[in-house]
């Protein structure tokens, strides 16, 4: 069983000596974390990555950057009134476990919000189905090459591409740098990011929520064992690289699930896709029977008082994010003990009381219907298969057959952050896939021109 006690520490890939919370003037090692991420370029890359609808447009839509960041918003709201429950229901712990309960956990929950996307490809959901079937159709040479030289985990890394997992590498990799440990962050932030604490190989198996997908790749095993073994994150099958989730993890999820779902219903509307009756029809049931003086009746008045309709919209997601996140709250409180044992099997949403859970299978099945099969979602889908298909095509070809006419010269398209040793054909592919899952939509179309030949580089 995990212990609340247990599950923080300040220690950090690549900085495993240190032992203390590495406060200085300003900060603590969490807040760092919260820094360094919002700082860095892979972070910075999100605002040019297809969330749902296509970029750029006349009409702003959010995209993975902006989605980030309001999830880090509603995920610090969680840690917060989480953290401050545990510390006020434990008075008999030390001042340490009271510290990080009432003070720190918000910055990590936020900051788990901010990275869970940073793995993700260009071009949405996409861009990993992409990745997929590019391997899954290999042929020839190439996969006589990618079936013998790398063992079933590591085909699987490919085979089965996720981004959860794709961002636990991208936040802990050294990309060709002497420094270890990429991004240097705690081990508390990264347990909080990986959803499916599971391998590959194993994962994509929908009998527990913890290998639904997959969390980390065949290089990061190692790694994640050391950050389970320092949480107290058990295995959840003796010798296989299966684990509890950690318990934060159920806030990040539930942060983005309430995002997503309001928020791609705001987008839709303001591209005219869903009208303000569909929206508001939908989001004002969430305020019926609630407690409280006749609160339907007064969010629906309010909201009628508002004369903008796109004002109308972020009145009721403001109250409608408030609302849910107290009933997630008092989920992860109502469900305490199953998440210290590990065996929670169900997202915090899919506990919230039965009106909201029906009303959010209500959204969901519109979202589907109407959002997600738009012509405009479709199309930049197709878009993204065709492009990253093709980059891994003349990419992962130089690499598995260098000694063909162009691929020395495509290798050198490759930048040097993304090591292509010619030793280890598992790392040469990673290498591959780290380049082309990290370039943002506009960069991924444009190489995909000119390496093709429809667009002739010029000099500037």
């Amino acid at each position: 069983m995990m212990k609340w006690s247990q599950l923080f520490s300040p220690l950090r890939t690549g900085n495993e000596h240190s032992t203390t919370l590495g406060k200085d003037h300003f900060r603590t090692s969490f807040v760092r974390d919260y820094d360094r991420l919002i700082f860095s370029s892979a972070f910075r890359r999100l605002q040019n990555k297809t969330q749902v609808f296509p970029l750029p447009g006349a009409v702003f839509v959010h995209n993975r950057l902006t989605h980030s960041l309001e999830v880090a918003s509603v995920g610090r709201s969680l840690g917060k009134a989480v953290g401050d429950a545990l510390a006020d229901k434990y008075t008999h712990e030390d001042e340490r476990f009271k510290d990080f309960y009432k003070y720190e956990m918000p910055s990590v929950i936020a900051a788990a919000c901010l990275a869970h996307d940073i793995g993700n490809p260009p071009f949405g959901h996409a861009g990993e189905d992409a990745i997929r079937q590019y391997f899954k159709g290999l042929d020839g040479v190439a996969l006589q090459r990618f079936s013998t030289e790398l063992t079933h985990n590591q085909q699987q890394d490919f085979l089965c591409f996720e981004g959860n997992a794709n961002a636990l590498r991208t936040l802990t990799h050294a990309f060709g740098e002497t420094r270890p440990g990429g991004y240097q962050l705690t081990y508390t932030t990264l347990a909080a990011i990986v959803k499916y604490p599971c391998s590959s190989a194993l994962g994509f198996n929908k009998t527990s929520l913890a290998t639904k997908k997959s969390g980390f790749f065949d290089s990061e095993i190692l790694l994640y064992e050391n950050i389970a073994n320092t949480l107290g994150l058990p295995h959840t099958q003796p010798g296989e690289p299966i684990f509890a989730r950690h318990p934060f993890v159920f806030l990040v999820e539930a942060a983005d699930d309430i995002c997503y779902r309001i928020i791609d219903f705001e987008d839709a509307h303001r591209l005219g896709i869903v009208s303000l009756d569909e929206l508001s029809d939908l989001f004002l049931q969430f305020f019926d029977e609630e407690e409280g003086y006749n609160e339907r009746l007064k969010v629906e008045t309010n909201f009628m008082r508002i004369v903008d309709d796109n004002q109308k919209v972020q009145f009721l997601r403001a109250r409608l994010i408030n609302l849910l996140a107290g009933h997630v709250c008092a989920a992860f409180m109502a469900n305490e003990q199953a998440l210290l044992k590990g065996n929670l099997q169900t997202s915090l949403i899919e506990l919230l009381p039965k009106k909201d859970v029906a009303i959010l299978k209500a959204i969901d099945a519109f979202s589907v219907k109407k959002i997600y099969r738009h012509r405009s979602v479709v199309e930049i889908e197709i878009a993204g298969y065709n492009v990253i298909g093709e980059l891994l095509k003349a990419f992962t070809g130089a690499v598995l057959q260098p000694k063909e006419g162009r691929s020395s010269k495509l290798l050198q398209l490759i930048p040097k952050q993304f090591v292509i040793s010619h030793q280890h054909l598992y790392h040469d592919l990673q290498s591959v896939v780290d380049f082309v899952a990290g370039c943002t939509d506009l960069y991924a179309v444009d190489l995909y021109r000119k390496i093709s030949g429809i667009d002739f580089p010029q000099l500037h």
